[in-house]
């Protein structure tokens, strides 16, 4: 009985305190008043600077919540490989599965930060150019299997040119 009563004080004493005090709050006032108001900003989903266009993460998205959307100029990557849409990201559709982090080749390929990501990209800062310039061994069942998501196959034509250049030095 002690034992009964000291637990529904501990607990009227712990909700006292964040009813008064507003302890153990997990969102600051600020934030839950952007909240309310409707102004909260979503994080970013990709990282468009770096994308190389591809279509990869569009074309492994389960639901279809990735969408290309048109660049109003198309960007010239390295040569031969133009970007002409980015991937734009549907967060109601989105099932976060994390297909589209996991297939975009500059991750799944070359190892570097995937340009797409259901959360938040985060600081996505490197030069795609000089990543798809650089040879790098890619195991022919890896490649062959990413490969069937790229609408563009000029990465894979890239990366098989590259690797025909490094085995004749």
């Amino acid at each position: 009985m002690k034992n009964i009563l000291r637990i529904m004080l501990e607990g009227s004493y712990t909700n006292l305190k964040r009813i008064l005090f507003a302890a153990d709050r997990v969102t600051d006032m600020e934030l839950r008043k952007r909240i309310l108001e409707g102004t909260v900003e979503p994080e970013p989903k990709v990282a468009e600077v770096s994308c190389i266009g591809c279509a990869g993460c569009s074309n492994a998205c389960p639901t279809g919540a990735i969408e290309m959307k048109d660049l109003d100029e198309p960007v010239e990557i390295i040569e031969g490989l133009i970007k002409k849409q980015i991937p734009v990201l549907n967060s109601e559709k989105c099932v976060h599965c994390y297909y589209c982090h996991d297939f975009c080749p500059l991750y799944a390929l070359f190892g570097e930060p995937g340009t797409i990501h259901p959360n938040d990209v985060g600081e996505v800062e490197f030069d795609a150019g000089s990543i798809l310039q650089k040879p790098v061994k890619i195991s022919e069942d890896k490649l062959k299997f990413i490969s069937q998501f790229l609408a563009d196959k000029s990465v894979i034509k890239r990366t098989d040119t590259l690797a025909e250049a490094a085995r004749k030095m």
